[in-house]
């Protein structure tokens, strides 16, 4: 892989999240609360992907810092309890916001990064979302995301 390549900064604006796998959500979100005074900011089910989800930080958060994502599973054969069952709670994956992501993936792509989907997936908010392959990326499942308008 070429490490030197030519990278277009103004793809990626900002860590969008930090996604941690919970066996059960509601704790999860009750920890936050009572450690650090955070609210829940956003929550969903996805069922193609397995997950439940909580986007949990300050309650004056504003949209250029990240967040934390709180993920549990569905169902036993989700990406989550997979990861559960093999490494335990903890972190799962990092974000990364871009506001171009065909752009973006393209860029990758014609730098020899592997992307797990072969076209961005429907993530949180409606958000395109992909991967980049974690043995590209220093052994860190990387999300790239780009929300939706509005």
């Amino acid at each position: 892989m070429n490490h030197a390549m030519d990278i277009p900064h103004e793809y990626v604006t900002c860590l969008d999240h930090v996604g941690i796998a919970v066996p059960d959500l509601d704790s999860a979100l009750d920890f936050y609360r009572s450690a650090f005074g955070w609210v829940n900011l956003h929550q969903e089910t996805n069922e193609e992907q397995g997950v439940v989800e909580a986007m949990v930080g300050p309650a004056d958060h504003v949209p250029t810092a990240g967040v934390i994502q709180l993920l549990a599973p569905l169902n036993e054969s989700s990406t989550i309890a997979k990861f559960l069952e093999k490494k335990g709670p903890g972190l799962q994956q990092m974000c990364l916001r871009t506001n171009n992501m065909d752009a973006l993936c393209k860029h990758l792509r014609d730098n020899g990064v592997r992307l797990l989907y072969p076209e961005p997936k429907r993530g949180t908010g409606g958000a395109r979302i992909n991967f980049v392959h974690p043995k590209d990326a220093g052994g860190v499942l990387l999300e790239l995301t780009e929300p939706t308008s509005g």
